[in-house]
């Protein structure tokens, strides 16, 4: 009889833990402008090797090359820039807010900028979003009110979702935003089946969504690619691999076997991996995934390939499963940093206009936050009046809710 020691089965481990030097080593990263860049309308079963490489536009020159290059002016990207710093501030000063108890959780997208703000910048304003919740940089890319977002996380009176989500779980119809969700995944079969049903309807708008690395284990996600594949539903969805779910690192969802754009071939499905920290890289990927939805040829899976630069959330303690800092050592750099050089080596920006434009960004959110909380307070109010609680639901409000609305008094 032969005895088996050890351990039984394999459980993935992060190659680095709190207290040790971050060491990123094993990340291979191809020169920027050697990934190929096929026709929009190639066989999913002719880009397979786009699953392996990595979609990159800025070399270690800050200058754009190779085929991925989207030729966008200096203002486009000047545009994309001040809403990437622009989001940073903001995040800052929510943050900042939270710690002092004037919010009750907050979710940071330092060093994810670009994921949201290049990505927005490529679609059409009327292409519906269904993000997670990291994307507010496309959120404040299509126009929203920063105020109205500050009034949404501390639930006051001018809460346009009158205290029923979670703070960053922004909705805006009018900005063509679906309301963000706490439950992994879902989105991601929601944006296929809208853009379904506005195919559907023959309409030239296409959905777009975003998840986690993480989120890509649970059964939404098959669901949604199966559906997708099938139907060639007008979609691009976007699976940003930050390395971290919530203290879990993406070897646990199956980093370690496969990259996770490769997920894609099983489903004949195209699968592009994208340096998520290079503006223009995720712009161009987008614009082909977008143009591929739009004439209708299919679905595309992207997988941004970044990093988390805070925690996960304020409910969260990156420094007890990774290294103090450890984004800082990320070999793909600070996504700002790369834009703002780039900019700066051509001549079409500044150190000194970048610091200014930092600096007004600051002193705008600052500004915003104190006519925000006059609109109430998350621990004085005003809140959304009691009887708001029974409405925006149905059309027409059931007997069973308006009996209980006459007992409540309201």
């Amino acid at each position: 009889m032969t005895l088996v020691t050890g351990t039984a089965f394999h459980v993935p481990a992060p190659g680095r833990r709190p207290g040790d030097t971050p060491d990123f080593s094993k990340i291979e990263v191809p020169r920027a402008g050697e990934t190929r860049k096929p026709a929009v309308d190639a066989p999913a079963g002719e880009v397979t090797d786009l699953a392996y490489g990595l979609v990159r536009v800025l070399d270690h020159n800050h200058q754009a090359v190779g085929p991925w290059d989207p030729q966008l002016s200096d203002q486009e990207l000047i545009n994309g820039l001040k809403t990437m710093v622009l989001t940073r501030e903001f995040d800052d000063r929510m943050l900042k807010m939270q710690r002092t108890k004037r919010l009750s959780f907050y979710m940071k997208s330092l060093g994810e900028e670009a994921v949201a703000v290049a990505a927005a910048a490529a679609l059409n304003d009327d292409d519906m979003l269904f993000p997670s919740y990291r994307q507010q940089g496309a959120l404040i890319a299509r126009g929203k009110d920063l105020g109205e977002m500050m009034c949404h996380c501390i639930s006051n009176a001018r809460d346009n979702l009158k205290g029923r989500q979670l703070p960053i779980h922004y909705a805006s119809a009018e900005h063509n935003w679906f309301s963000v969700s706490g439950n992994l995944c879902t989105q991601f079969p929601q944006a296929v089946g809208w853009a379904l049903a506005s195919s559907y309807k023959r309409s030239n708008r296409i959905a777009s969504s975003w998840i986690g690395e993480g989120s890509s284990a649970e059964g939404d996600f098959h669901a949604a690619m199966t559906l997708a594949s099938v139907y060639k539903a007008p979609v691009v969805l976007n699976l940003v691999n930050n390395q971290w779910a919530i203290s879990m690192f993406q070897g646990l969802s199956g980093g370690e076997s496969a990259t996770f754009a490769a997920k894609a071939i099983g489903y004949g499905v195209p699968g592009l991996r994208v340096d998520g920290n290079d503006f223009l890289a995720v712009y161009a990927a987008t614009r082909w995934a977008a143009d591929r939805a739009r004439r209708k040829i299919g679905p595309t899976l992207l997988e941004i390939y970044t990093y988390r630069g805070e925690a996960h959330s304020t409910s969260d303690d990156p420094s007890r499963y990774r290294p103090k800092d450890e984004w800082r050592s990320w070999p793909l750099g600070d996504p700002i940093e790369r834009l703002k050089n780039h900019l700066i080596g051509h001549g079409a920006w500044s150190a000194d206009e970048h610091e200014t434009w930092r600096a007004q960004c600051e002193e705008r959110v600052a500004t915003t936050w104190k006519e925000s909380i006059g609109h109430g307070t998350l621990e004085e109010g005003p809140h959304a009046p009691t009887h708001t609680m029974f409405e925006d639901v149905y059309a027409e409000q059931p007997w069973h809710l308006r009996r209980q609305r006459q007992d409540l008094g309201v």
